[in-house]
Formats: C-alpha cells, sequence, structure tokens
C-alpha cells in the first residue's frame, strides 16, 4: 500500500481510505472486525467514520474493534450539525462511543443554510485546544466556503480546515470545476467518497440483465435510474477493465488515483472478501491516454458557457507554478 502526505499536516497515511459507514448495517461486529484486520494487513491505516453512521451504531462498533489498534490508526469522524454548542458536544459522544480520548481528524459533515462561519471555526479551535482532535476538516464544501472558512481561521488564529470529502467518480464529475484545483493550489487533502458510484463501477450490475435481487439497486431506485442513464458507458468500462484483467472497481480506483488533486480514496465494504480487489485497486495505475478513454466513456463534464474559455479555467491545475 503506497504512503502519501496528508494535506498540509505533515502526517504520511496510506492511499487507501477504510470507510465504516456498513458498520453495524451491512455488516455486524464480526465482520468488521475482520474487515479492519484485513485492511491493516494491507497497510491501510486512515479509518474514516461519522456520528450520523447507523445512528452512532458505527462508532460503536470501532469502540470494540479499535482496541489494541488505536496507536497504528489515523482515525476521522463527523459532526452533522452547524450550531457550535453541537460542534463541541458531538465529539464527546464520538469519543464517548468509539472509547477513545481524541480523533486524529474531526470534520464538518454537511454545508446548511443559515450558517455562522466564524462561530462555528472558534467551535473547531475549542475542540483542539482540548485536544479532542489534532486536526478540522470539512465535507461537501464548494470551493467558495472553503476558502471563507479557512480565511477567518488565518484572522484568528484558529486550526485550518486541512481536507475537504467529497464524491468523484466518471460520472460524478462536478468537484473538477474549482474544487480539486484549489485543493492542489493550496495542498488541501482530498478523501473521496462514492468512487464506485453506488456500485455502479463494482462489476454486479450489468445494463442488459435483470438487477440481482439481493443487492442494493433492488431498494435503492437511484442505482436503477444511473444504470438506465449511463448503461452504454457502464458496458464499455466494464469491457476496458476486462481486456485488462482487472476488477471494474479497481478501474474506478485507478481513475481517481490519476487526478493529482485527489489525496485517499475512501473504500467501504460489506465483507473482508469485498476488500481483496479494492486492495489490489492500489496497485493499479493508468498512462494518460487510458485515463483520457475511460473518461470519455461518460458525457458527464459540467456543461457551462456555450463558448469562450472561462470553464477550462475553473479545472485548470497548472495556473499556478
Amino acid at each position: 500500500m503506497n504512503t502519501v502526505q496528508f494535506g498540509t499536516t505533515g502526517v504520511q497515511l496510506s492511499e487507501m481510505c477504510l470507510g465504516t459507514m456498513m458498520f453495524g448495517d451491512r455488516c455486524d461486529l464480526a465482520e468488521s472486525d475482520r474487515i479492519l484486520a484485513r485492511a491493516m494487513e494491507g497497510g491501510v491505516n486512515f479509518v474514516d467514520t461519522a456520528a450520523m453512521y447507523v445512528k452512532g451504531e458505527t462508532e460503536k462498533i470501532l469502540g470494540q474493534i479499535l482496541k489494541g489498534r488505536r496507536d497504528k490508526l489515523f482515525v476521522a469522524t463527523k459532526v452533522n450539525h452547524h450550531d457550535p454548542a453541537v460542534i463541541r458536544s458531538s465529539i464527546d459522544e464520538s469519543l464517548q462511543r468509539m472509547q477513545l480520548d481524541h480523533v486524529d481528524l474531526y470534520l464538518l459533515h454537511w454545508p446548511k443554510q443559515g450558517m455562522n462561519p466564524a462561530e462555528m471555526m472558534s467551535a473547531l479551535n475549542d475542540v483542539v485546544k482540548a485536544g479532542k482532535t489534532r486536526f478540522v476538516g470539512c465535507c461537501n464544501f464548494p470551493a467558495w466556503l472553503l476558502a471563507h472558512f479557512n480565511a477567518i481561521a488565518a484572522e484568528n488564529g484558529y486550526p485550518k480546515l486541512v481536507c475537504n470529502q467529497i464524491p468523484y467518480n466518471p460520472i460524478e464529475r462536478g468537484v473538477e470545476v474549482e474544487v480539486l484545483p484549489q485543493a492542489k493550489a493550496e495542498n488541501i487533502a482530498i478523501t473521496i467518497y462514492r468512487p464506485i458510484a453506488f456500485g455502479l463501477f463494482a462489476g454486479k450490475y450489468n445494463p442488459d440483465q435483470p438487477i440481482p435481487e439481493d443487492s442494493r439497486a433492488s431498494t435503492d431506485p437511484r442505482i436503477p435510474r444511473r444504470l438506465e442513464k449511463y448503461g452504454a458507458g457502464i458496458r464499455s468500462f466494464n469491457q476496458f477493465a476486462a481486456d485488462r484483467n482487472l476488477h471494474p472497481a479497481q478501474l474506478a480506483v485507478a481513475w481517481l488515483r490519476h487526478n493529482p488533486a485527489v489525496t485517499n480514496p475512501i473504500i467501504g465494504v460489506s465483507s473482508a472478501r469485498q476488500l481483496e480487489a479494492n486492495l489490489k485497486a492500489f496497485d493499479v495505475s493508468l498512462n494518460d491516454e487510458e485515463y483520457n478513454e475511460v473518461t470519455a466513456m461518460f458525457d458527464t463534464a459540467v456543461k457551462e458557457e456555450f463558448a469562450g474559455s472561462y470553464p477550462p479555467l475553473r479545472r485548470d491545475m497548472g495556473l499556478i507554478a
């Protein structure tokens, strides 16, 4: 497993981050323990969770399986609220559930209407000063909002948001506009969720066959809709992977890893068996020609102006030397 520097923190982390949203939902305590053990055997030292996952049950499971392993792991959790009082109290609840005295990274989970950024950054500063987290970050922030929060941090001597966790894959590409170029220019770590797009790049769905009855798509209507809309691209994607003896999930991760702004793809699984192919994905690299071929399978770049040069400027990571 490759390691990468996590933004401006000076910390070296495994390129793969283990996502735990399935813990307590699609996998029980015993399977969660097996997943974590296998991930660590594969060189993973970065674990991501959130207070809202399975109403706190995921963090409780981590409280059981992190024992004896904590000093080998970088643990991130999230607060899904913009109230400064909740930012301060949610970390205590998370630490209690996980039986920890601190986490390594505390993230604002979602932007909300009516936020007070100055009060929120003050609350995060209090959490850091209390020794309850080493670093702070955010999820799902547009570039302007992250810059605004960090300007407040700079003005007040608070710790800056060191990372942004965002969805990204060959179908969901909105973050190519502004967000990824900002991250590269300012050395903001980028962690990626939905790398296989609700399982569309997991090899389990064939646009020409019925949805498997025991799959997530049988209960999540978003997946069949996307399968119908992007069926042609998914056929080409799966064939491209097969021609190179790759699992489709390996190709999806390799496509992400080709982007210089991406720091850590987050891999969430419901069984240790599923983890195997994903671990191997971090040994796969694409050249520029292969990357462009995969990208062209999906007409998903954000459409903007009819003409002019402004749209590419919003995506250009080479403007700053």
